[in-house]
């Protein structure tokens, strides 16, 4: 198993959760602030190490979710 596979099975259990409220997650606004204050460090090349470990942890989240609502709308499509 690879790590995609276990980034596959998380996407696949979330997408089996409520689709509605999965398709309405997104970041609060703090999170978003934050998440754009990393993206704009890094841009700059001003990331501390422990900034650059947050950024990737929020890049990871954000794919997953990302990856489980596509499930989503194609179970949709599909029906």
């Amino acid at each position: 198993m690879t790590i995609y596979n276990a980034y596959d099975q998380i996407a696949d259990l979330i997408a089996s959760l409520d689709p509605a409220k999965v398709m309405a997650l997104k970041a609060n606004e703090e999170m978003q602030a934050r998440l754009e204050d990393l993206i704009e460090k890094s841009k700059v090349g001003e990331l501390e190490h422990k900034e650059k470990d947050e950024l990737d942890h929020y890049i990871v989240l954000e794919r997953l979710i990302r990856l489980a609502k596509i499930r989503i709308q194609s179970r949709k499509q599909a029906a």
